[in-house]
């Protein structure tokens, strides 16, 4: 049996809302020589219900494909169907530092399945269960890491940069539940940006003296860590494996649905302020026109606006 942990992100590039990223944790009962073929053979199986989020889910063409591949993923982990971002929270374990964003009862009141697919979601989970069983796979869970521009901002001022950012937050969510199981596992993350060198984030975050380079290349980083009997590949393109697929999906929708509340809230502060999706060039926009708002309010930016 191998334990197979897979991660991705959303929000990396934007200075509005927050950074996510999630986790997928799976068992497999084929070998780890073996599972490439083992996911390649379920994809093929379930009709796009995963895939990339950036193709699955594109701005002004509804919450449909994308909501309802991340909730079918909620129920294959054994939780239940979520009314509300609370239920979403607690099902797929989210974290996020303790101070909440000033949109945070406006995310409170999100009604779920905003899509209205409850019973499309329960029929695709239960029809991909069954591939799934067939396939020796098992969906264990899914995890989710919250960073709001508060902590974002903390943490570079502690001396971090974007990119350990992405990279410490990733190895800390997918560390917890290789440590938890004590088995052969796998990691399969997307490439933080440019980055080709892991090794000592890695260490770090498995607290792991012995780490191995087995590839430092364009395409691909991988290391071995011996005394977890881990293997962790960071990939470009990585969410064409589906356990990252999935993860991509979970980290997406999750930023998807903090950014409508974050829209929700400013516009009901200054109801002629356009909405956003946070990325800089309209960022940059919304600042401009969100300004007198923002200082009646008393937030400060650091708390909205991320630096970098």
């Amino acid at each position: 049996m191998t334990l197979v942990v897979a991660a991705d992100e959303a929000g990396y590039g934007p200075n509005l809302g927050p950074l996510v990223v999630a986790a997928t944790i799976w068992e497999a009962s084929c070998g780890a020589g073996d599972l490439d073929a083992s996911f390649a053979v379920l994809a093929d199986s379930i009709d796009g219900l995963w895939g990339d989020s950036k193709k699955i889910y594109r701005a002004g063409q509804g919450w449909g494909a994308l909501e309802t591949g991340v909730l079918a993923g909620v129920l294959l982990a054994g939780g239940q169907m979520p009314v509300s971002w609370g239920e979403l929270g607690r099902a797929i374990h989210v974290v996020e530092a303790m101070v909440p964003p000033p949109e945070h009862r406006e995310r409170e009141a999100i009604a779920l399945p905003r899509s209205g697919f409850a019973a499309t979601c329960g029929a695709r989970a239960e029809a991909v269960g069954n591939r799934l069983m067939a396939a020796g796979l098992r969906l264990r869970g899914i995890r989710c890491r919250i960073v709001q521009p508060a902590e974002f901002n903390m943490l570079l001022d502690a001396g971090l940069n974007k990119s350990d950012i992405l990279s410490q937050v990733t190895l800390d969510l997918v560390a917890a539940p290789v440590a938890e199981a004590a088995r052969e596992a796998v990691v399969w993350c997307d490439r933080h940006g440019g980055r080709r060198r892991y090794a000592p984030l890695v260490s770090r975050a498995f607290s792991a003296p012995m780490v191995q380079v087995v590839a430092e290349a364009a395409a691909r980083s991988a290391y071995h860590i011996p005394e977890r009997n881990c293997r962790i590949e960071f990939s470009v393109g990585g969410e064409a494996r589906l356990p990252v697929a999935l993860a991509s999906m979970t980290a997406k929708y999750m930023r998807e649905l903090s950014m409508a509340a974050f829209n929700a809230h400013w516009r009901r502060c200054m109801p002629s302020l356009e909405p956003t999706a946070g990325y800089p060039v309209d960022a940059s926009r919304w600042r401009r026109e969100a300004a007198a708002a923002v200082e009646a309010s008393g937030v400060p930016w650091d708390a909205i606006w991320r630096r970098a």
